[in-house]
């Protein structure tokens, strides 16, 4: 069975103050703030961005598969995990797959991929939204988790070692969507209350059962779910130290839906010493728990900035422009010609360098080229190019400047002309910066983005974000 060898965590930059959402609405949304996906962001390119992350600490082992799950897809009747397969430049002979439209398919895509016994990505992403005034948009949080499952004999040394899962189902309405509705609906919170309740308690006790361990060696006890009565509850009624309940972020990112159990278990990887016991459980349409034997391994292998850093990292977003982002929000449109809908033929054939960001650089002289080209501008050599991946290389702000008729939802637009390190140039747009603070020679790095959406089709491709 496969265990845990790579976490990667996506937190996105912007942050909202409920405060703020309440002095609008003229009521009380309490206090904190929530992670917000920017208006260039969806799950598809968060999952990107957590994605990379754990790629990026175990490079020696090869994804036979990636698995991505979310409430929000960017496409029905479109498989959206391949767009992330490609911007994770993975194996063409990998298979990729969606396992979405829940928030219990976190659970069922993890346990696949821990079942597969093969190395298998695993990236839930999720974005939490309800109408303005309601507890979704209030209480709900943005983020992205990447979780690389794999065998020690694969490649990578493992951060945490399954000993058990238990599962409880129940056919019960207490939360729900249908299909074309903008925001989801919850039941009388007392019901769900009590039907979560004696689920979890039955899901935990199989699980340390099977696990041979007892509650007081549990070290840390997750617990997440949408309904956050029913998880306060659960998590009292185990019976743990006091100490082992760690803080849920829901504070300071809020519940990031899908994403939140394993956002919790991969904060508490970072910390945990080898042999530490964690017990996570999800509550979403019956219960999900696991318990897991910790390495110690995770604080030697941190890519970029830890959950804690993201987590207080970050910049405040009005709340006009947060509703604006996801929609509530109709504004005047710009008085130009609408963008033209990219189309599938060209995107396939430059998928490469549209999804991978995949230059080259020349055999003859050594010249990088971005994007790609047959004919080399220093030597004019034709047709000797070896592709070279771009995504994870840094880059400096050579010039730039700061549009303030383009249109876009968070205005202006600043585009700069970067140079990545080891040659190469190119002129690309930054994305969450503030423009007073851009300056020549600044350290920037790559991100996956959402460029427009047009006659129905997302275009995505890459933009540069300052280095925090």
């Amino acid at each position: 069975m496969n265990g845990i060898v790579s976490c990667g965590v996506y937190v996105p930059y912007y942050r909202i103050e409920r405060a703020a959402i309440g002095a609008a609405l003229g009521t009380s949304a309490g206090r904190g703030t929530r992670a917000v996906a920017s208006y260039d962001e969806d799950t598809t390119s968060m999952a990107v961005e957590a994605g990379r992350r754990a790629l990026g600490t175990a490079p020696n082992v090869r994804p036979a598969a990636l698995y991505f799950a979310t409430t929000v897809p960017a496409y029905l009747d479109k498989t959206n995990a391949t767009a992330i397969h490609a911007a994770l430049g993975l194996d063409p002979s990998a298979g990729a797959f969606d396992m979405g439209g829940a928030i219990r398919s976190a659970a069922g895509a993890l346990r696949a991929a821990l079942d597969a016994g093969r190395p298998t990505v695993v990236a839930l992403s999720d974005i939490r939204t309800g109408l303005p005034g309601g507890a979704d948009e209030r209480e709900g949080g943005d983020a992205a988790v990447a979780l690389l499952c794999a065998r020690e004999t694969d490649g990578a040394p493992l951060l945490a070692e399954l000993l058990a899962t238990a599962s409880t189902t129940s056919e019960f309405l207490e939360r729900w969507r249908v299909p074309g509705a903008s925001y989801s609906r919850q039941w009388e919170e007392r019901f769900g209350e009590h039907v979560y309740l004696p689920l979890a308690e039955s899901a935990i006790r199989e699980a340390l059962r099977q696990a041979g361990v007892e509650t007081g060696r549990v070290h840390r006890l997750i617990v997440a779910g949408p309904h956050g009565r029913a998880v306060k509850r659960a998590a009292a009624a185990v019976g743990v130290k006091p100490d082992a309940l760690g803080d849920d972020l829901t504070a300071v990112v809020g519940n990031t839906g899908i994403a939140h159990a394993t956002l919790l278990l991969a904060a508490a990887l970072e910390q945990a010493a080898r042999d530490e016991v964690i017990v996570v459980v999800s509550l979403a349409d019956g219960a999900d728990a696991s318990v897991w034997r910790a390495t110690g391994a995770a604080g030697t292998r941190r890519p970029g900035a830890t959950v804690a850093q993201q987590v207080v990292a970050g910049s405040a977003v009005p709340y006009a422009t947060f509703l604006t982002w996801r929609g509530f929000l109709e504004r005047e449109p710009p008085r130009r010609p609408d963008p033209e809908p990219p189309a599938g033929p060209p995107s396939f054939r430059t998928e490469a360098w549209k999804f991978g960001f995949v230059g080259s650089r020349c055999r003859a002289c050594g010249a990088r080229h971005v994007p790609p080209q047959r004919v080399c501008v220093k030597c004019h050599a034709i047709d000797r190019m070896q592709p070279e991946r771009l995504a994870d290389v840094p880059a400096t702000i050579a010039t730039f400047t700061v549009d303030r008729l383009a249109y876009s939802l968070s205005p202006p637009v600043v585009a700069a002309v970067i140079d990545f390190e080891g040659g190469g140039r190119f002129q690309c747009e930054l994305t969450d910066v503030d423009p007073a603070s851009v300056g020549i020679g600044q350290k920037v790095e790559m991100t996956f983005r959402r460029l427009f959406t047009a006659g129905g089709i997302h275009n995505y491709f890459w933009k540069a974000r300052p280095v925090r």
